[in-house]
């Protein structure tokens, strides 16, 4: 039996997951268990900082009872319930929605995405050149970050990180419907003719780099990004007294851009301009 971690106490509750008894606490969500249990649920708009947006369905698993698949991101455990996460209809679902993505966007800086195609033997070419691409140059409209819709999926985390659930800038909504629809500025303008106050924070939780730091996208064009040579440093930001933590991405012992901790009890992952991107003064040599 698994026990997932419990924090606040919390009542438990217990239920079957592909035929395992576990026991998770009240408010969990089946992917909390999942996860808990070890089970390998892939996901693409599920943010931890962000209430779940039901976007982009890879996380689907079948429920007893359920007429329909339900997202395990938002799905809330209940007692009792019994959820199976390797059904051929929950396979055959992720499938789909991958070669709808993978037919539609660019995934080719998406974290796992490759791995995942592979693994349920999604097959995006069949739905032929003419898919639903926007085929746009990337936007550098800015010295700090790109903005590629080619690789964008729609999952709205930056809109909710730019709006009501951290930033309150409100600077990113949806522009357009169906075939048409992208993440946009107000008048679809140039990033420096917006409200945005450049905080990255819409970097941060974009799962697909259709938004990156300007070094990360220069590097990546010039070939010399490279993950595996990179460190990372967690401290203190110094610009203020709120006590902001920042991990620093470090390569050829220069700063590549700049992350924040998740779990931090602070900034919860959010950063300022001046945090995210005011490290050109710590190596500057001259």
């Amino acid at each position: 039996m698994t026990v997932t971690s419990l924090g606040i106490p919390r009542r438990l509750l217990e239920f079957t997951l592909d035929g395992q008894e576990v026991r998770v606490p009240e408010g969990a969500t089946i992917l909390d268990a999942c996860r808990a249990a070890g089970k390998d649920i892939p996901t693409l708009c599920h943010g931890d900082t962000l209430t779940p947006k039901n976007a982009c369905r890879v996380c689907v698993v079948e429920v007893e009872g359920s007429r329909t698949l339900v997202p395990a991101c938002s799905r809330r455990a209940e007692a009792g319930m019994e959820v199976r996460t390797q059904t051929e209809r929950a396979r055959h679902s992720r499938k789909v929605v991958l070669e709808l993505l993978a037919s539609s966007a660019d995934l080719s800086t998406t974290p796992r995405a490759a791995e995942w195609i592979k693994e349920y033997e999604a097959k995006p070419d069949r739905f032929g050149p003419d898919a639903a691409r926007l085929n746009e140059q990337p936007r550098i409209d800015n010295e700090l970050y790109v903005r590629d819709y080619d690789k964008c999926i729609l999952c709205y985390k930056c809109v909710d990180a730019c709006g009501e659930q951290w930033q309150n800038t409100f600077a990113i909504s949806v522009a357009g419907r169906g075939f048409d629809a992208r993440i946009a500025v107000e008048h679809d303008a140039p990033l420096t003719d917006s409200a945005c106050v450049y905080c990255g924070n819409c970097v941060e939780v974009c799962p697909t780099g259709a938004l990156s730091f300007r070094s990360e996208f220069e590097m990546r064009r010039a070939g010399t990004w490279d993950e595996s040579a990179q460190t990372e440093t967690t401290t203190v930001c110094a610009y203020c007294g709120v006590g902001c933590n920042l991990t620093l991405h470090v390569q050829d012992n220069e700063i590549v851009k700049v992350t924040s901790p998740h779990d931090n009890p602070v900034t919860h992952g959010n950063l300022c301009i001046k945090g995210r991107f005011g490290y050109q003064h710590v190596q500057n040599r001259g």
